[in-house]
């Protein structure tokens, strides 16, 4: 008796863990990611795309969007958008290099001026959202358009240009935020590589990431940026300070975006002032098929890291197989599409779960 008891309370735990596993928010994204891994790994295999060097190409990209898309999700958790990102990038490229070459500042002075820049925009960004109650989505759609005329307006009369060269930053700021890294081990001919031509954005965005699952997940103001995007009247009623939390979300935004441009001007040694459209709805992408809700209140940093990998194969990973390159925004589009499908049947699988057990 005792026996078949103890069988069966094993059992109990293993499904209970099971359905623990599928409940969470970022199930959807990590099992969506899986499954882009498998099929292109093996429709790729031929054309090294399991490689440490093949898999450095999508890494690298998926990083530049991973430092963004994080910070929009959070936003979108909260309820609110951010799409100045696109010329925010550009912009913090091209304030270092102008404060560099023009000014002759410091490179880390620099960074610093560049960043503050970009948290002031945020701010604004912030304060105009919550003041005015204009939807966040026309408040940074004029802040993209704004932001990216100053950044041709100012450029060409501070220094009659649109690009900028950034030479000579230093082995030290190269290889903290725009090198090539490779970690090998052995000798030549029987050498172990972990990784291979990884950039420095690579690990700044698995550092931000970790702070980032830290504050949404470990720390009260999680607990507060998704309450405010579930209800955001009760929310406030219940004494969270959302106008302020919402300004520093924007700011974090913002900040994330220059932190990129910057990462690509010390990376290719020159800054310009085109607008990044792309890297808006590369982001929005990368958070939705992470699981995070358009209506907000739901999603998880997890989610958001694993939908920018899945991203990140799927836009990189055609160069690798025998496909028309030209139906890459065919398996973009399918991919956004199966990826929101998959998240509401595994929310809908984990409302039925928590259903069951309590009746």
């Amino acid at each position: 008796m005792s026996d078949k008891q103890e069988t069966s309370g094993s059992k109990g735990r293993g499904a209970l863990s099971l359905q623990s596993i599928f409940r969470r928010p970022d199930a959807g994204a990590a099992a969506g990611f899986f499954v882009i891994l498998v099929f292109f790994g093996y429709f790729g295999a031929e054309n090294n795309f399991l490689t440490a060097l093949g898999t450095s190409t999508w890494l690298n990209f998926a990083s530049k969007v991973g430092i963004v898309a994080i910070p929009v999700g959070f936003l979108m958790i909260a309820g609110e958008m951010d799409i100045s990102i696109g010329a925010l990038i550009p912009a913090g490229g091209i304030v270092l290099a102008m404060a560099v070459n023009q000014f002759g500042m410091n490179f880390w002075l620099a960074c610093a001026l560049s960043l503050g820049i970009a948290g002031a925009i945020g701010a604004i960004n912030g304060f105009l959202v919550t003041r005015s109650k204009v939807p966040s989505l026309i408040v940074t759609l004029a802040t993209l358009f704004v932001v990216a005329g100053l950044n041709s307006y100012v450029s060409k009369q501070l220094a009659g240009t649109t690009q900028h060269s950034l030479q000579d930053v230093g082995p030290v700021s190269e290889f903290v935020l725009g090198d090539y890294h490779t970690l090998a081990f052995g000798a030549e001919g029987a050498q172990i590589v972990l990784f291979q031509s990884l950039q420095s954005s690579f690990f700044i965005w698995i550092a931000f990431a970790v702070v980032c699952f830290f504050i949404l997940h470990m720390s009260p103001w999680g607990n507060w940026i998704i309450a405010m995007g579930g209800d955001q009247q009760s929310a406030r009623n219940a004494g969270i300070p959302t106008g302020p939390l919402k300004i520093v979300l924007f700011v974090l935004s913002a900040m994330a975006a220059a932190l990129v441009g910057i990462s690509e001007a010390v990376l290719a040694n020159t800054a310009s002032t085109t607008t990044q459209f792309g890297m808006i709805f590369n982001s929005i992408i990368c958070v939705v098929v992470g699981g995070v809700l358009l209506t907000g209140g739901f999603g998880t940093v997890t989610g958001i890291v694993f939908g920018t990998l899945t991203f990140g194969i799927v836009f990189q990973g055609i160069n690798f197989t025998t496909f028309d390159k030209d139906l890459n925004l065919l398996f973009i589009g399918a991919l956004l599409l199966i990826a929101v499908l998959m998240n509401e049947t595994f929310r809908r699988m984990a409302t039925n779960w928590s259903a069951t057990k309590k009746s």
